[in-house]
């Protein structure tokens, strides 16, 4: 009985000194670009949510262009809270992309960014390795958002090619919002 309280307690003390050791945070790093504070944040604000007919133009001009390119494509538009709005998938695009489509619209609308931006930046090294920490974060291009008067209303996302083609596909849809 003496040995299992020595053991527990051994246990305990080396459990409470590993946890501190992992708790500390890193001294601040001049290199690191996430350490400097901007003086104001700028972003684009969000409008009312897309409505179906344009979610459709958006979506037809995207199959519009992927058609004739010969690339079989999903197609996401979803409004500024990443909830689907319209879904289009061509015949032959394989079945991973169907859920690909909808989470890089789903990103591009609620980080009101292109999918683009979280691939550059994890491509510029560890200091942006926290980007794969956060929630419906995908760093893959393709997904974009739509923007109609200054305010995002929605955003598209395409998956079935490379994604310098799920780019160009995406591009086409959000040009037609204009």
């Amino acid at each position: 009985m003496l040995g299992i309280r020595i053991f527990t307690a051994a246990a305990c003390a080396a459990a409470l000194v590993a946890s501190t050791a992992f708790a500390q945070v890193p001294p601040a790093d001049e290199k690191n670009p996430n350490e400097a504070l901007p003086e104001k944040h700028t972003y684009t604000p969000y409008g009312e949510t897309i409505k179906l007919d344009m979610a459709k133009k958006v979506a037809e001009a995207a199959l519009a262009e992927s058609t004739k390119r010969g690339w079989a494509m999903c197609i996401t538009v979803v409004g500024p809270t990443g909830d689907l709005v319209y879904f289009a998938k061509m015949d032959d695009c394989q079945y991973g992309s169907i859920s690909i489509s909808q989470h890089k619209a789903r990103a591009a609308a609620k980080f009101r960014r292109p999918t683009l931006a979280f691939e550059r930046l994890l491509g510029r090294g560890d200091y942006f390795r926290y980007l794969t920490s956060l929630d419906d974060v995908i760093a893959s291009r393709g997904g974009n958002p739509i923007v109609v008067g200054g305010k995002i209303v929605g955003a598209i996302g395409v998956s079935g090619g490379t994604g310098s083609q799920d780019e160009v596909i995406s591009q086409a849809g959000v040009a037609a919002a204009k």
